[in-house]
């Protein structure tokens, strides 16, 4: 299995070099569609492959070994696995999306160039056993990020951009600032021999480093107060990348980065723990408020991102500080819940940036006062969208209610009442700002304007339709993710500095 491990960053970049020498003729645009899904199929086979094999697997780039404090490695384990079967699962939906959606925009091989080196970018960042290697992924993803929420090259999307850019150059200096101070320290940058070296040692250097990854890291997963960027870059960008920043790119750039920073490699403490339960509950309260009030559709999604991975920070940070308190089983319980709530999220926000995509490339708009009966008209979509709203506000049985139903019985039984008063409020409110969602885009009259209006291509519908069929079983099938995907992952954080001796040493 570690053989195959350079094949989740190779294939991506080499699809990557190729599309665009398929873009220039506009006779091989429809090879560039074929290229791209069969290479987005093969990455995606190669992921659910790895799930029967289970363990943890080393692989050492350029014939380096354990022994060297300058090897380049990478790993897999049950959090790895967890996060490629992610970004991977929702890649592949939004280029099976991208075929006809993106026929209005110029430079089809480019975006879809610039798409395969997100990838690439994300599944290096979930492999990376080195800290600079992570931080050097990372680049490689936002890089290509910034660049696609500028695609259609109108006003608002290159001011987005421009603000992503600046803002995520911050992030990511203090990412680097902090790989800098752990390699002053410990001499090396392998996140296994940095574990090691200061376990039981949180001196004020490595504390200064843990301030830069949580400032670096939560700009990247868009936490309050660093969450500025994310509402004007995600409505900027066309629809598929508008799923694959809320869906994947915060995840993987930064939630997944900040857990295993601090369960794995620096390892958890009370103050580590507060700050992450602290950054949860604000992006959670911030966000669901700002979204409220919001009338751009898209802009409404962007901003429930945010605070959707409050749940899920808010529930790492108490497992944290149980897993200090040494109650592994509760510690494991609110793991598990803001793990699978990540999961369910990348489901149900990429339906409904995927939705809001559909709905703007059929009426022209994404103002919910011009939008209104789409039902009528657009049935597929309508039906998806709902899905994926009764999700996201945690209705009984999607898959965003058993999540967010686990996360508040952690937070209970952890003692934090107000903190699970404030999560069910969060949660009633995410219905309210749905409720408005259902009122002013799919129920009602339609509007004279949109009479011409009709359902979106094929292919456009079969992504949503997979999408949604994930929301709907996923609860349902928690047995078989528990054991297959999220145990394996809980373990890995529950394990922390000796699971990452041991999975990461080689």
């Amino acid at each position: 299995m570690g053989n195959m491990l350079p094949l989740y960053v190779a294939i991506p970049l080499g699809t990557a070099f190729v599309l665009p020498l398929l873009g220039k003729s506009k006779r091989l645009e429809r090879l560039c569609d074929v290229v791209a899904v069969v290479a987005s199929t093969a990455l995606l086979a190669l992921v659910l492959t790895s799930l029967f094999e289970g363990g943890s697997a080393t692989y050492w780039m350029g014939k380096w070994s354990e022994t060297s404090i300058i090897g380049i490695s990478l790993v897999c384990d049950g959090l790895t696995r967890l996060l490629l079967v992610t970004v991977n699962l929702v890649s592949f939906l939004a280029i099976i999306f991208s075929v006809s959606y993106m026929k209005k925009y110029r430079s089809k091989g480019l975006y879809y160039c610039l798409f395969f080196v997100m990838i690439a970018g994300m599944n290096g960042v979930v492999l990376s056993g080195d800290m600079f290697n992570l931080y050097v992924f990372l680049e490689i993803a936002a890089v290509a990020s910034y660049a696609l929420v500028a695609f259609g090259c109108e006003s608002e999307e290159l001011e987005a951009s421009f603000k992503y850019l600046i803002l995520g150059s911050v992030g990511s200096t203090f990412v680097l600032f902090g790989v800098g101070i752990l390699y002053n320290v410990t001499g090396t940058l392998n996140m296994a021999q940095i574990a090691q070296a200061v376990s039981g040692k949180a001196n004020n250097a490595v504390l200064m480093a843990a301030s830069f990854f949580f400032m670096g890291f939560g700009l990247k997963a868009a936490m309050v107060p660093f969450h500025a960027w994310l509402p004007d870059a995600h409505p900027s960008a066309p629809a598929p990348i508008s799923a694959m920043l809320s869906g994947v790119l915060i995840k993987a750039l930064g939630v997944y980065a900040l857990c295993r920073v601090f369960f794995n490699v620096l390892g958890m403490s009370a103050p580590f723990a507060t700050v992450l339960m602290t950054l949860g509950v604000g992006s959670m309260v911030v966000g669901v408020l700002l979204a409220v009030g919001q009338w751009d559709f898209k802009r409404l999604l962007a901003y429930h991102s945010i605070s959707q991975m409050g749940y899920v920070v808010l529930a790492l940070g108490v497992g944290g500080e149980m897993l200090v308190k040494g109650n592994s089983a509760l510690a494991g319980l609110a793991i598990f819940g803001g793990l699978f709530h990540l999961f369910n999220h990348a489901a149900f926000k990429s339906l409904l940036f995927l939705c809001s995509g559909a709905a703007e490339h059929g009426t022209g708009t994404r103002q919910l006062k011009e939008l209104g009966g789409l039902m009528h008209r657009m049935p597929v979509t309508s039906a998806c969208c709902r899905v994926a709203a009764l999700s996201i506000s945690g209705v009984p049985p999607f898959n965003g209610f058993w999540s967010k139903l686990i996360i508040i019985i952690a937070v209970v039984q952890a003692g934090h009442y107000a903190l699970a008063a404030v999560t069910v409020a969060v949660s009633f409110l995410t219905l309210v700002s749905f409720v408005k969602v259902q009122r002013y885009v799919i129920q009602g009259e339609l509007r004279s304007a949109l009479s011409s209006i009709r359902e979106v291509p094929v292919l456009m519908c079969c992504a949503m339709v997979l999408l949604a069929i994930i929301c709907l079983t996923a609860g349902v099938a928690v047995p078989v993710l528990r054991d297959v995907l999220l145990e394996p992952a809980r373990n890995v954080l529950l394990n922390g500095i000796e699971y990452a001796v041991v999975a990461m040493g080689g």
